[in-house]
């Protein structure tokens, strides 16, 4: 029987037109560009593509058939385009850049890429949260995964670290039992990307060497502002080895050039709501407008005999070696300019491991670096379906390369002609292993019992804790203490809680109380004994501090404009200049998204409407409303929220026009020298000064 259903097919222009009449499809044909600019469309074989609407059919309305080979790739791709997400580190977001030699190192270590000052090479950098998964939000409590991939001229290069310069465990063998207990629990799938609940502080409430680690995730450090105020560090102890074969031991850190910053809590939970990806938005926003983020790299160098007398073992990951003892030496910079072209080629394929490493550097015994080495390699051979990861652009060396290895899952490159061999006899038989120049490791004098144990020094799990906790200032003390108390409170076990509680007391007393009393304990639980006694007297490190390490200038960082109609026009000019004078970012906030009109008639498109655009996504407030932009905003509940919130975070806030009017309105009734008066263009660039002292803390004591 004839179809006699009337044809109908959408087209592309169809679709994506404002005009929802018919049309004739238009697709290009022999290779000739679409009418909307773009190129023939074909199948991942080259085969042009005719209609990318419809399936093909036995008739208008009969079945589809199975020779659509267009079809079938199309959902073939899309049903197996997922990979397995990162066990750990699943929520990562990276960019491209170069990494560029400062200070040569020939003394220290035969490196090639730190012989000479001024060498460059290419470098991509991921950074990401550690507990949640890949849809989780970015300003969860957690540790920042700092990996850097150098493509030197000696092959790739992977230091891979963290924001935190310790680790919660010593050993590679309970690494698996640590993310299991963060992670959602198995029989109810919950919670995500937080460490506020029974399992992780159960466990963590067992394992007195992971105390070091809980000062550090109940600092500020583990919500860090952004990426590019955020420190980085390589964790664990390595080698340095020179051409003469000499050894010295070395600890990693990147520091960042515009300082350290991190949010409150509460701006955390309001950022998470208000914008999930507000790190990932922020690293894009900076390199895209050509602020590009940079880094310093350092390294902390010592000899056996400083090991030796160190009062902790440099091989345990829980401990780290203050600056005040070993100075860090800035040794070459890291700048990020350029963003992926594809997140999921770059950023979600990159394969970072430990074992990446360069001669000149080489491994220590640390027994959490030697599972690393085992594990990482082993994760990404199965989250990227075979042995060839290292095929996939993201993954190669930018140097020279040549080996035997053939075949596995989307082998791009397999060895050309005869031999897949070595020894062989051929005359062009392939690649030869070279030892001028070569990777050779360090040859470590190595004896010992073979048995399951840990060095003495290992057993002393409070010490650095108490150093930690009593080199940060006032503020931050308050910040631990109550964050400590926080996640206790969503504990549900109160033997878990008191079992955690009574690890305190070996760290600081006061600390001890606060938390006692803020769970609303009767008394402070007995402490724990020590399994070695701790050491006494070790002096603060204020380099352990965030705020003692802040940024000294608003660079880098972004003002929120909460503007009405009617604003002054030189008073608004003159703050966005001063802001861009200092390397800040302006964001105009507005009742509406199409902006304001100022006084003198000039339009200002928002970037933000008030109900999507809380006080916590900024660095700091300027209110410049009208007289009768203050009676509307005082309307509005988002309105009042924003500056009431941009008072209780402690934001240095500039009020002009009838911005004091509006504050009043909203309920900030208590002024001080923190909100500061704009009476006229003149005072905005004192304003922006001001703002780089981070936050008026004496409002929040």
């Amino acid at each position: 029987m004839t179809d006699k259903t009337p044809l109908y097919r959408p087209s592309a222009d169809t679709q994506s037109s404002n005009d929802l009449t018919d049309r004739p499809t238009d697709i290009g044909h022999g290779g000739e560009p679409h009418q909307r600019g773009g190129p023939a469309m074909t199948t991942a074989q080259g085969i042009r593509v005719d209609d990318d609407q419809n399936t093909l059919k036995a008739g208008a309305r009969g079945p589809a058939l199975l020779e659509d080979f267009h079809f079938r790739e199309k959902i073939f791709h899309f049903d197996h385009e997922r990979i397995p997400e990162r066990v750990v580190h699943a929520r990562g977001y990276g960019a491209h850049g170069y990494f560029e030699t400062t200070d040569a190192l020939s003394d220290l270590t035969s490196a090639h890429l730190f012989q000479e000052k001024g060498r460059r090479v290419p470098a991509f950098a991921r950074f990401s949260t550690v507990a949640g998964n890949k849809g989780s939000f970015d300003l969860a409590r957690d540790v920042r995964g700092f990996a850097v991939k150098l493509y030197t001229e000696e092959g790739n290069w992977d230091i891979v670290g963290n924001n935190i310069p310790v680790f919660f465990i010593q050993d590679a063998m309970k690494f698996p039992d640590l993310v299991h207990s963060v992670k959602e629990a198995p029989d109810r799938a919950f919670p995500q990307a937080q460490s506020a609940h029974d399992n992780f502080w159960d466990f963590i409430s067992l394992m007195p060497q992971a105390m070091h680690m809980v000062m550090w995730i109940m600092s500020d450090r583990a919500i860090p502002r952004s990426f590019r105020f955020m420190e980085g560090f390589g964790v664990h102890t390595f080698r340095f080895v020179n051409a003469e074969g000499k050894s010295h031991f070395v600890k990693f850190h990147w520091k960042p050039k515009q300082g350290l910053q991190s949010v409150l809590w509460p701006e955390a939970v309001k950022i998470n709501g208000a914008d999930p990806d507000f790190h990932r938005r922020d690293l894009w926003d900076a390199i895209q407008s050509g602020d590009y983020p940079e880094w310093e790299l350092g390294v902390q160098v010592f000899d056996e005999d400083f090991a030796d007398q160190f009062p902790f073992d440099i091989l345990d990951a829980t401990k780290l070696i203050p600056e005040e003892d070993v100075p860090v030496r800035i040794i070459g910079r890291l700048v990020l300019d350029r963003v992926v072209d594809n997140f999921f080629a770059e950023t979600e394929q990159v394969a970072f491991c430990t074992q990446n490493i360069v001669p000149g550097v080489d491994f220590t015994n640390d027994p959490l670096l030697q599972g690393r080495n085992f594990s990482y390699l082993d994760t990404q051979t199965k989250r990227l379906g075979g042995p060839n990861f290292t095929h996939i652009p993201i993954n190669a060396p930018k140097c020279p390369f040549h080996h035997f290895q053939q075949d596995g899952h989307m082998a791009m490159h397999n060895p050309k002609g005869r031999a897949n061999y070595e020894p062989n006899g051929w005359a062009e038989g392939g690649p030869r292993a070279d030892p001028d120049g070569a990777f050779q490791h360090y040859p470590e004098m190595v004896e010992g019992e073979k048995r399951k144990i840990r060095p003495e020094l290992f057993a002393d799990h409070y010490s650095q804790a108490r150093q930690f906790y009593q080199s940060q200032t006032e503020v931050e003390q308050d910040h631990i203490a109550n964050a400590i108390t926080f996640e206790l409170s969503k504990v549900e076990t109160p033997g878990i809680r008191e079992r955690l509680v009574a690890h305190l007391p070996n760290i600081d007393t006061d600390l001890a109380q606060k938390v006692a009393d803020g769970l609303g304990l009767i008394e402070v639980p007995k402490a724990h004994n020590p399994a070695r006694a701790p050491v006494e007297g070790l002096n603060p490190s204020d380099k352990l501090s965030i705020l003692k390490n802040g940024p000294e200038s608003f660079a880098g960082r972004k003002m929120g404009l909460l503007l009405s109609d009617g604003v002054d026009d030189a008073l608004l000019d003159a703050i966005m200049e001063a802001v861009k004078d200092a390397g800040g970012m302006v964001e105009v906030v507005a009742p509406h998204i199409y902006g304001i009109t100022t006084a003198g008639g000039k339009e200002v498109p928002a970037d933000q409407k008030i109900d999507g655009a809380p006080a916590a996504l900024y660095d700091a407030i300027v209110m410049l409303v009208s007289d009768d932009g203050a009676k509307q905003l005082a309307g509005m509940h988002a309105a009042k929220t924003f500056a009431l919130d941009a008072f209780a975070f402690g934001k240095f806030i500039g009020i002009g026009d009838a911005g004091m009017d509006f504050l009043k309105m909203a309920g900030v009734d208590s002024m001080d020298d923190g909100i500061i008066p704009l009476d006229q263009p003149d005072d905005a660039t004192g304003f922006v000064e001001t703002c780089a002292k981070l936050r008026f803390w004496e409002r929040m004591v």
